[in-house]
C-alpha cells in the first residue's frame, strides 16, 4: 500500500483516485470543487483541505489538471507540490499539456531532488471509471518502474515512451490521429446518408475492410452500430469536443515548434474549433458528425 496525494479530482482524476482507493492505497486528494473532494471521501479516501495537506505525507503525488499553466502553478507555486512534498516522493503528472511545460516542471522537480514523470492517458471518462486507461509515460526508467504498480491500478496498458516529455509527445500524436480519423468516419457516414446507403451496412462493410479504425469500430459516431458509443446517448461525452480541440491545438503548437508539416492535423483543429464555437464544446467529440451532416444539406 502506498500513500498517494492526488491533485485534481474532476471527471478524469476523480474516478482514477477512487480506483486507487479500491486497490487499497491510502489516497488523500484535493480539488478546488468541494463536491469532488466529498466524492473521494465517500469512496474511502481522505478529502484534504489544501494541496499541501494532500501531498505532504505522500510517497507518490499524482496530478490531473486541465492546462499547462495549472500544472506549473500546482507544482511551482507557493505551497505547491515542490514546496510541500516530502523528500524522495515520486511525482507523476497525468495531465495532457504541452511538451515544454512537462520538461520544464520535471527539471524544476529534479532540482528539488524529485523524480518526475509525465504520464498522460487515453481512454476518456469511461476508461478512468473502468480502470482501463492507457498511460503514455515519459521520464527516467527507474522512476517508471517505481510508478508502474500504481499506474496499473488505473489502467490496462502502462507504456514507457522515453525521456521526459515523451509521454506528452505520444499523447498529442495519438490524439491528432484520433481527431483526423473521427472526421474521416463522420464525413463518410454523412456521405453515405446522402447517397442513400444504409449506414449500418457501411459499418458492416468498412469495419471488415480497409476503412477500419477505432473511431469506426469502437466509437461509431452514428446511433446503432456500436451500442456503447456516445451516439446512442445523445452524444453525452466520454471525451468532449473541447478536449479534442485542446489536444489538436497542442499538436499544432508542437508541430510549429519543431517545423513539422501536419496539414490534416491543422485542418482537424480548425474543424473542431469551429464546432466548439457553435456551442457544441460540451458534446462528445464524435458529435462533429452533426456539422458534417449540416454541410451536406
Amino acid at each position: 500500500m502506498a500513500r498517494i496525494g492526488f491533485i485534481g479530482l474532476g471527471n478524469m482524476g476523480g474516478p482514477m483516485a477512487r480506483n486507487l482507493v479500491r486497490a487499497g492505497h491510502a489516497v488523500a486528494g484535493f480539488d478546488l470543487a468541494e463536491p469532488a473532494r466529498a466524492a473521494l471521501a465517500e469512496a474511502g479516501g481522505t478529502a484534504a483541505a489544501s494541496l499541501a495537506d494532500a501531498v505532504g505525507g505522500a510517497d507518490v503525488v499524482l496530478t490531473m489538471l486541465p492546462e499547462g499553466a495549472h500544472v506549473r502553478a500546482a507544482y511551482q507555486g507557493e505551497n505547491g507540490v515542490l514546496a510541500s512534498a516530502r523528500e524522495g516522493a515520486l511525482l507523476v503528472d497525468c495531465s495532457t499539456i504541452d511538451v515544454e511545460t512537462a520538461r520544464a516542471v520535471a527539471r524544476a522537480a529534479g532540482e528539488r531532488g524529485h523524480a518526475m514523470l509525465d504520464a498522460p492517458v487515453s481512454g476518456g471518462v469511461a476508461g478512468a471509471e473502468a480502470g482501463s486507461l492507457t498511460f503514455m509515460v515519459g521520464g527516467p526508467a527507474a522512476a517508471f518502474e517505481q510508478a508502474r504498480p500504481v499506474l496499473e491500478r488505473m489502467g490496462r496498458a502502462v507504456i514507457h515512451a522515453g525521456d521526459s516529455g515523451a509521454g506528452q509527445a505520444a499523447k498529442i500524436c495519438n490524439n491528432m490521429m484520433l481527431g483526423i480519423q473521427m472526421i474521416s468516419v463522420c464525413e463518410a457516414m454523412a456521405l453515405a446518408g446522402r447517397l442513400g446507403l444504409d449506414r449500418q451496412k457501411l459499418f458492416e462493410i468498412s469495419s471488415k475492410a480497409s476503412g477500419q479504425c477505432w473511431s469506426l469500430t469502437s466509437y461509431c459516431p452514428v446511433p446503432g452500430p456500436v451500442p456503447s458509443s456516445p451516439a446512442n446517448r445523445d452524444y453525452r461525452p466520454g471525451f468532449t469536443a473541447a478536449m479534442m480541440r485542446k489536444d489538436l491545438r497542442l499538436a499544432q503548437e508542437a508541430a510549429q515548434a519543431v517545423g513539422a508539416t501536419t496539414p490534416l492535423g491543422a485542418e482537424a483543429y480548425q474543424l473542431y474549433n469551429l464546432f466548439a464555437m457553435q456551442g457544441k464544446e460540451a458534446l462528445d467529440f464524435s458529435a462533429i458528425i452533426q456539422m458534417m451532416e449540416e454541410a451536406t444539406q
